[in-house]
């Protein structure tokens, strides 16, 4: 019995390595994070969604004419400077937009379509005709049979009727933020950690906000960094204090309302209440509730 026991403890603990050796490595730092504070310094965190309004006064500075920040991430995805762009906050290599996917987003109004030139009709003044890819406007009362594209006497002109439009940067003035508010408990702060920047923009076809695409903070701030003479932050009370794009980001020089926290149902701040019964109104005083409650928090851990 003895010697059964001795054998049973023997492989007990040669087993003990492999159980430990088996167990999967904690990951201790987020890949999305700019300056990634590791999970066991950090006291409290908790991810909150932020939408900003660049039409608000205090966020002009992200939206200066001819300086739009949408303008610069627009650019930077036609460019590659940005490589990705993702179709939620969740930042997952398997869901995302390719750059065709995104120019295609883009597109506010669909092109028209015209019918091909037709030598042997009769078209008359105003008549739009398409041919050899561009469309053509008749100029005369009637005409049959002269090319649109050599024309003459100037009968056929080139015309931008049909084309489709493309959103300009002061039309997506939409801008919805997912950051991580972590509590340091080493340096005893709080940061806000930005993983991701969505941009919206307002469909005239089913009058809502339509998602452009999500875009990984790190990426952002890089171009921020390499562009520094287009990524400018207006100061419109100093312009000798005019920062970069990251700078302002970092200095929290933007306003942007929660309409977020998370929760394990994933609603947001306006669902929790619509789904109990309660008027918009509530649920509008309860996003400037959950700022006030951030704060507190930051207050109470500073107590420990």
């Amino acid at each position: 019995m003895t010697s059964t026991l001795k054998r049973f403890s023997v492989n007990i603990f040669l087993f003990i390595p492999v159980l430990i050796w088996a167990q999967p490595e904690e990951i201790q730092y987020n890949p999305n994070s700019l300056n990634p504070i590791p999970r066991y310094e950090q006291l409290y965190k908790l991810r909150v969604w932020r939408v900003m309004d660049l039409s608000e006064k205090q966020n002009k500075g992200f939206f200066a004419r001819n300086g739009e920040i949408t303008q610069l991430l627009m650019d930077a995805v036609k460019s590659g400077e940005i490589p990705v762009v993702y179709k939620s906050d969740s930042l997952s290599e398997k869901s995302v937009f390719t750059k065709d996917d995104f120019l295609a987003n883009l597109v506010s109004q669909q092109g028209q379509t015209f019918p091909a030139w037709d030598p042997a009709m009769t078209y008359y003044q105003a008549d739009v005709v398409s041919f050899n890819g561009r469309n053509y406007e008749l100029q005369v009362n009637t005409n049959v049979g002269t090319n649109p594209s050599q024309s003459p006497a100037g009968e056929w002109l080139v015309t931008t009727q049909g084309q489709g439009l493309t959103y300009l940067a002061r039309e997506i003035y939409i801008l919805n933020i997912a950051e991580d508010v972590i509590f340091d408990k080493r340096r005893s702060r709080l940061y806000y950690d930005v993983q991701a920047i969505e941009m919206q923009a307002f469909d005239q076809n089913t009058s809502t906000f339509k998602s452009l695409g999500w875009f990984k903070y790190k990426d952002i701030e890089k171009v921020f960094r390499n562009n520094p003479e287009k990524a400018v932050w207006f100061n419109r009370q100093n312009t000798a204090e005019n920062k970069n794009f990251a700078d302002a980001f970092l200095l929290r020089l933007f306003k942007g309302t929660i309409y977020k926290i998370e929760n394990p149902d994933d609603d947001k701040i306006e669902d929790i209440y619509r789904n109990n019964g309660r008027p918009y109104k509530e649920s509008v005083w309860a996003r400037e509730w959950a700022e006030m409650m951030l704060m507190e928090k930051e207050h109470n851990l500073w107590e420990f």
